[in-house]
């Protein structure tokens, strides 16, 4: 099994990505701030430390995500995500 190591917005976010019984998927942290991600694929995001805030494209809302709760994107889209207090830890499944 090979691990992906990926570095976004000069390393205030970086991930861990793996495959396991077939099904991609990415564990990482985000620093304070705010970042836009792009997607190619649906994915769901599970908040597993701190707090996250998050707009998708197309909507004017920020929606905030603690810990042990999750969110989804569409495919072919995006979103907005801030860390809120601090660095949050995130899993992202690609469905």
């Amino acid at each position: 099994m090979m691990l992906k190591h990926s570095v976004y917005f000069d390393g205030a976010v970086q991930s861990v990505g793996f495959e396991r019984l077939g099904r991609r998927a990415t564990v990482g942290v985000i620093a304070a701030g705010e970042y836009h991600f792009g997607t190619d694929g649906a994915e769901r995001m599970t908040v597993v430390s701190g707090t996250l805030r998050a707009r998708l494209d197309g909507t004017a809302d920020w929606v905030h995500y603690p810990a042990g709760t999750c969110f989804e994107i569409p495919p072919s889209s995006g979103f907005d995500v801030e860390a809120l207090g601090g660095p949050a830890a995130y899993l992202c499944e690609f469905l």
